[in-house]
C-alpha cells in the first residue's frame, strides 16, 4: 500500500515521507543544498512519520555538535599558533634557584629509593616501600620527592642496626615539626652550619647526633627571633 507523502520541517531541516515516486516528485520542486535519503523496505504510515519526526528533531542537535567541534578545533589551532605567555622574570629566577638548590642537595649525599633500602636492609621485595613509608609516617625519617619518586637520605640510615633510621633523626624532625617541609629539611642537613663549626648536619648525624639536635634547636630559636 502506498504511503501518503508528507513533509515535516523543523529548524531548517525537512523530512519527506512517501513512496520513492512521491518523494521524487517533491524533490523536483525542492530548493536545498544537500539531501539525505533514508529508505525503508517495510513500514506503516505512523511508523514512517514517527521516524521522520525523530530525524527532524535530532538533526539540529547534530549540527550544533558539529559547529561546536569546529569552533573547538579552530580554537586549538589558534592556541597552538600563539606563543605561550612567558612567566614573570622573578618567577623564572626563583624556579632556577630552587632547581639549583635541589640539584645540589641530591648531589650532596646518598639518596636511596624504598626499593634500594629494602635491598640493603633485607626487607621483603614484594612490597619494598612498606617499611620506609612506615618510618616516614612515624616521623623516624623524611624523604624528598623527585620526579614522582621518594628518595630517603642514606646518611640517616645506620648500618650498625641493619640500615634502620638513626634514632636521633626523629628528635631533629620533632624539633622542626611543621617549620620545614621535606625539601627544607634536606636543605638544612646539606648546608654548612655555623653552630656546628661550618660543618654540615648530615656529616655529623651519625657520630655527634646530640650536637645536630642542638643545632636544630638553635636554628629554630634563631628563626623565631628573626
Amino acid at each position: 500500500m502506498a504511503l501518503a507523502h508528507e513533509s515535516i520541517e523543523l529548524s531548517g531541516f525537512a523530512t519527506l515521507t512517501g513512496t520513492p515516486k512521491q518523494v521524487g516528485d517533491q524533490l523536483d520542486g525542492l530548493v536545498a543544498e544537500q539531501v539525505i535519503a533514508l529508505t525503508l523496505e517495510h513500514g506503516s504510515g505512523p511508523a514512517v512519520r514517527a521516524l521522520a519526526e525523530t530525524v527532524a528533531s535530532i538533526a539540529p542537535l547534530v549540527r550544533t555538535i558539529l559547529e561546536r567541534r569546529q569552533r573547538e578545533t579552530i580554537q586549538s589551532i589558534i592556541e597552538a599558533l600563539v606563543p605561550q605567555v612567558p612567566p614573570p622574570q622573578h618567577m623564572l629566577v626563583e624556579a632556577r634557584m630552587t632547581a639549583d638548590a635541589r640539584k645540589a642537595v641530591l648531589e650532596s649525599g646518598d639518596w636511596l629509593t624504598a626499593a634500594q633500602i629494602a635491598e640493603v636492609a633485607g626487607f621483603s621485595t614484594t612490597n619494598p616501600s612498606a617499611q620506609p613509608n612506615k618510618w616516614k609516617k612515624d616521623g623516624l625519617i623524611f624523604a624528598v620527592r623527585h620526579r614522582g619518586i621518594d628518595y630517603f637520605p642514606g646518611y640517616a640510615l645506620d648500618p650498625g642496626t641493619g640500615y634502620r633510621p638513626i634514632k636521633t633523626l626523629a628528635k631533629v624532625l620533632r624539633v622542626f615539626g611543621e617549620k620545614k617541609d621535606d625539601w627544607g629539611l634536606a636543605y638544612w642537613f646539606a648546608s654548612v652550619n655555623s653552630f656546628l663549626g661550618g660543618r654540615r648536619p648530615q656529616d655529623m648525624l651519625a657520630h655527634q647526633p646530640d650536637r645536630v639536635v642542638a643545632a636544630a634547636e638553635d636554628e629554630l630559636v634563631g628563626a623565631l627571633h628573626g
